[in-house]
């Protein structure tokens, strides 16, 4: 029983993360677990590194695995599991910074900063639809190179986490980086610096 639970669990192994998730919508809890089992390491990694508390890490590695079940049937994961993950979880970690008031100050400078770019590119993205034009060059880059590029953007995890992460060499992270920033700058000319400040 134990070996056939065990083979059956191997097969999901081999799934992808986008055939994972259209389980999960699915309400298969095997699915679920292996997601768990995929992401949950290198997802406390990123929670403690900006926590620096391992009760608040595995807290918010609880939290957001508990939503991700409980709203599997409503996930809308454009971007591919990973970066879908870890920006939750930066969004959460967030939350928790503005709730328990410990870096008031750097929350009200990561504010000005948003604000002063907001006032300098405001009237550029409204007429000139920059973001929606970023966004779409962005996502019709090669699959693994845009997962690898949103990884890197909205997460901010290293060239090594991110490797982990797709099962990737840290040289093929690099190469899908410099390609992704070729592509787009041929794509996006001077403009490709406002990538930077909408995918802070």
């Amino acid at each position: 029983m134990i070996f056939r639970i065990a083979k059956f669990m191997n097969l999901y192994g081999k799934l992808s993360d986008a055939e994972l998730v259209d389980l999960l919508k699915s309400g298969d809890q095997t699915a679920f677990t292996e997601i768990f089992n995929r992401f949950q390491s290198l997802l406390y990694i990123f929670a403690y590194k900006r926590t620096g508390n391992r009760e608040e890490a595995k807290d918010l590695i609880h939290e957001l695995f508990l939503m991700l079940w409980e709203k599997r049937s409503e996930l809308h994961i454009p971007s591919g599991l990973p970066a879908y993950l870890f920006t939750v979880l930066r969004n959460r970690i967030f939350d928790l910074y503005k709730r328990k008031k410990v870096s008031q100050r750097y929350i009200e400078t990561f504010q000005k900063y948003l604000d002063h770019n907001h006032n300098t590119t405001d009237h550029l993205i409204r007429h000139n639809n920059l973001s929606e034009l970023i966004s779409r060059e962005i996502a019709a880059l090669p699959c693994k190179m845009r997962e690898v590029f949103e990884l890197s953007r909205k997460t901010n995890l290293t060239r090594k986490e991110i490797a982990l992460t797709l099962n990737l060499s840290e040289q093929t992270v690099k190469s899908h980086m410099h390609h992704a920033l070729k592509i787009l700058k041929g794509r996006l000319g001077y403009m490709l610096a406002f990538v930077f400040i909408i995918y802070p």
